[in-house]
C-alpha cells in the first residue's frame, strides 16, 4: 500500500511539474506558482473539511514548517537553475531531497529488507541519472566574488533546495496521523507565504516588472490542473509516509523527475539521452525490487 501511494504521488508530482513548467515557459515560474499554490491550498482545505480530523498545535506547526521548507526549496531551486547548468542542478537537488529522508529514517531505526534496500539504492541512482539534461553555460555574476560567489553558485543552491525538499518530506512524517489532513493545509499555507513573499520582493526590486502574466484559457487551465495535481500528490505522500517508512516513501516519491521527462518526450518529442534511458531502466528495476520485497 505504501509503495502504491508513494508511486502515485510521484506520478502526480511529475505531471504537475510538467504542466507547471509549460505555464512557466510562457510566463514565469513565480507567476505560475501564484496560480498553482492557492489552487492546491483551496483543494486540500476542501478535502480536509470533508474528511474530518481535529487540528492541533503540534501537527499544524509541523505542517507549516514543512510548507515553509518546501516553498523555500522551490525558490532556491529556480535560483540554482539561473546560476548553473541544469545537468548539474537537477540531479544534485533530486538526490539531496531523497537522501536526507533516508539518512533520517535509518538514524531513527528504520530497517529495510535486503531486496527493498537494493531497490531503494537503484532508485536513488535512477533519480540522479533521469534528472540529467543538456548543460548550458553557467551564468556569470560579476558582482559576486569569493565566498559569496561560491555560496550562490548553482551546485550549492541546488543542494540547499534539495535539503529543503528533504526537510519537507521529513516534517510531514512528524506531523503524525491524529489530525486528518490539517497538517497539509498548514503546509500549503506555508508554501503560499513563501511564494507571495518572493513575489513582493521581486516586485520591489524590479519596479513592478515581474514578467508576463499567466493569461488565456489554456494557460490558466494548465496552471489550475498543475496546482490540483500537486495538492493530490501532497495527500498521497502524506498518506504513504503516515503509515509507512520515511526512507521508502520519500525515495519512491522522489522518482517524479522520471514522469516529467517522459511527459516531455511525449509532448515535445524531446529526445531521451542515453543516461536518462539508463535512469528509467534502473528506476523500473528498483521499483520491482521494492514491490517484491
Amino acid at each position: 500500500m505504501v509503495t502504491a501511494l508513494a508511486l502515485s504521488a510521484a506520478l502526480a508530482y511529475g505531471v504537475a511539474d510538467f504542466l507547471g513548467g509549460a505555464v512557466a515557459r510562457r510566463s514565469t515560474a513565480l507567476r505560475a506558482l501564484l496560480w498553482c499554490v492557492p489552487t492546491g491550498l483551496a483543494l486540500v482545505l476542501a478535502g480536509t473539511l470533508l474528511t474530518g480530523g481535529t487540528p492541533d498545535t503540534r501537527s499544524l506547526a509541523w505542517g507549516l514548517g514543512a510548507g515553509l521548507a518546501g516553498g523555500t526549496g522551490l525558490m532556491t531551486f529556480y535560483r540554482a537553475l539561473a546560476k548553473g547548468p541544469m545537468s548539474v542542478v537537477a540531479p544534485v537537488s533530486a538526490l539531496t531531497a531523497s537522501l536526507l529522508p533516508v539518512v533520517v529514517g535509518v538514524l531513527r531505526g528504520e530497517r529495510l529488507d535486503t531486496a527493498v534496500m537494493l531497490g531503494v539504492a537503484l532508485c536513488l541512482v535512477a533519480i540522479g541519472l533521469v534528472s540529467m539534461e543538456e548543460g548550458r553555460p553557467e551564468a556569470a555574476d560579476v558582482q559576486a566574488t569569493g565566498l559569496r560567489r561560491h555560496l550562490d553558485s548553482g551546485p550549492v543552491m541546488a543542494a540547499v533546495s534539495g535539503a529543503c525538499f528533504g526537510i519537507f518530506f521529513i516534517l510531514l512524517k512528524e506531523a503524525g496521523d491524529g489530525a486528518g489532513l490539517w497538517p497539509l493545509v498548514a503546509a500549503r499555507l506555508g508554501n503560499l507565504l513563501v511564494v507571495v513573499a518572493a513575489f513582493v520582493v521581486l516586485f520591489r526590486l524590479r519596479g513592478g516588472d515581474t514578467g508576463p502574466k499567466v493569461s488565456g484559457r489554456v494557460l490558466i487551465t494548465l496552471a489550475l490542473i498543475s496546482g490540483a495535481l500537486d495538492a493530490g500528490a501532497n495527500v498521497l505522500y502524506f498518506l504513504a509516509v503516515r503509515d509507512g517508512l520515511l526512507s521508502l516513501a520519500a525515495v519512491l516519491t522522489s522518482l517524479y523527475p522520471a514522469v516529467t521527462v517522459l511527459m516531455a518526450r511525449i509532448a515535445y518529442s524531446e529526445r531521451l539521452r542515453t543516461v536518462q534511458q539508463l535512469g528509467l531502466a534502473l528506476a523500473a528495476a528498483g521499483v520491482a525490487l521494492v514491490t517484491v520485497g
